[in-house]
């Protein structure tokens, strides 16, 4: 909580609502900087889209990747060249490549042979990078299931991506969102490294890897340091490339605003439900669709507070009429035991995916509130 979230918070703003410091962005950006002074950052836009953060980072200095031709348009009315943007979505429309080639969009992400022969299609000579599936241990949101390839189909289709007019530029892979640990990313590198080096022996005009995302906040647990991460990177890109590193893309999203921003909620309802659980349902007016979806699982823990005083156990669900509206039933979570109707709870780190998860108006209910201060 930095004091100007703190001072805005004093105002009683209505809630649901996110504030977010713009300067805890700053600072993020400038430590990933840091931390990583070889590579490329590219701000992963998803993560939060606010036209003041893309701003900011824009005139920082920043690229940016971006999911969706909505994206990148944000992007470049933020200020952002088309050269500092890439399109790293593995799965396209047609319409959103077209565009995006116009635009000036050089760098284009695949993981199938139908979305490089689409590339082909709609972006002609564009430089193009395969996204590989790696081992997401450590990660509190895994994501390679639905995307990346094999190292063996990723060989087959950079190799026959000259023949259809494009450039072969890079590899990528995504260790998984919230990633806990770095031996995650070294042992990715050292597996895409042998890839690398093989189709740059072949002749193909290979030369930037891009290790995605998965950069953590502190939540609940203590996780590495940016410089810890830097550290393990740096080490393994040197011991699997030795002299020849190649151009290195990171694509923070959660690192770079996650720990600036908090949301205000208030307690609709708290109860008890059943007479035989000691646990008070704590019923706020935000919840999975208004925009905490990565309570799904219960994989991100929140840091939840409210008020002082003794505390006792609780379920934290949200206000719709749905039953999968509950965001922690087994996760243990522990509020005061006066808080009732009206009360505020402050819902820390969370400046990351949760303004762009929030439903439309699901039950009525519009979406939360945004304060960029």
């Amino acid at each position: 909580m930095t004091p100007k979230l703190a001072s805005f918070l004093a105002s009683q703003p209505a809630t649901p609502c996110l504030v977010l410091d713009l300067d805890q962005v700053a600072e993020n950006y400038a430590r990933l900087r840091a931390a990583l002074p070889a590579a490329s950052i590219y701000y992963a836009v998803k993560a939060n889209p606010a036209p003041a953060i893309l701003r900011l980072l824009a005139d920082a200095g920043s690229c940016f990747d971006a999911a969706s031709w909505p994206e990148i348009q944000s992007c470049l009315e933020a200020g952002a060249a088309p050269a500092a943007i890439s399109f790293g979505n593995t799965v396209k429309k047609p319409s959103a490549i077209q565009a995006a080639y116009k635009a000036g969009v050089p760098l284009y992400a695949f993981d199938s042979r139908e979305e490089l022969e689409k590339i082909a299609q709609h972006a002609p000579g564009a430089k193009i990078y395969c996204r590989l599936a790696v081992n997401n241990i450590g990660a509190e949101w895994p994501l390679s299931k639905k995307f990346g390839t094999t190292l063996e189909k990723a060989r087959e289709l950079m190799l026959a991506a000259p023949g259809l007019g494009l450039v072969p530029h890079g590899l990528s892979f995504h260790v998984g969102s919230q990633q806990t640990g770095t031996l995650a990313y070294e042992l990715a590198i050292a597996e895409v490294a042998m890839l690398f080096t093989d189709l740059k022996a072949a002749g193909l005009p290979m030369r930037m890897l891009n290790l995605g995302g998965g950069f953590p906040v502190r939540y609940q647990e203590d996780v590495p340091e940016a410089d810890a991460f830097g550290d393990a990177i740096m080490n393994s890109m040197v011991a699997h490339f030795g002299n020849d590193i190649p151009d290195i893309l990171i694509e923070p999203g959660r690192a770079m605003v996650g720990n600036a921003g908090v949301v205000a909620a208030e307690a609709v309802l708290v109860c008890r439900r059943m007479p035989q659980d000691e646990r008070r349902w704590v019923y706020l007016d935000i919840g999975r669709y208004g925009g905490l979806a990565e309570t799904e699982g219960e994989a991100i823990r929140y840091r939840i507070t409210a008020g002082n005083g003794p505390t006792g156990p609780v379920v934290l669900a949200g206000p719709s009429c749905d039953g999968v509206d509950v965001m922690y039933e087994k996760t243990s979570f522990s509020l005061p035991l006066d808080l009732q109707s009206g009360d505020r709870v402050l819902i820390h780190d969370a400046g990351a995916y949760v303004t762009s998860y929030a439903s439309q108006n699901f039950n009525g209910f519009a979406p939360l509130a945004e304060h960029y201060i």
